[in-house]
């Protein structure tokens, strides 16, 4: 089902759900039954989150204008009370 937008003179703009290739240049209105006229609308194909458009425009700027550090990131911290792995122990320590 595809959705197509119709523009009432009196009642305004609402949606129709038809099947796709089926839509007619004019429909009856549903509050008032008269003529309302197909208007064109884009597709809605694909919708980003608006976490991930943020982030993608945050790393589109970043190629263009890098963030400029003077100094290393501070290190974390080990947990004090959090045992290490076995298999951790077997590795060199820098």
């Amino acid at each position: 089902m595809v959705t197509y937008e119709y523009r009432c003179n009196r009642c305004g703009d609402f949606e129709t759900s038809q099947p796709l290739g089926t839509a007619t240049q004019s429909v009856p209105c549903p509050v008032c039954a008269g003529d309302a006229a197909r208007v064109w609308s884009p597709p809605l194909l694909n919708r980003t989150p608006a976490p991930l458009a943020r982030a993608l425009a945050r790393e589109d700027a970043s190629r263009d204008y890098p963030d400029v550090v003077d100094d290393l990131p501070p290190r974390r911290r080990r947990h004090p009370n959090r045992p290490d792995h076995p298999a951790m122990s077997r590795l060199p320590r820098l």
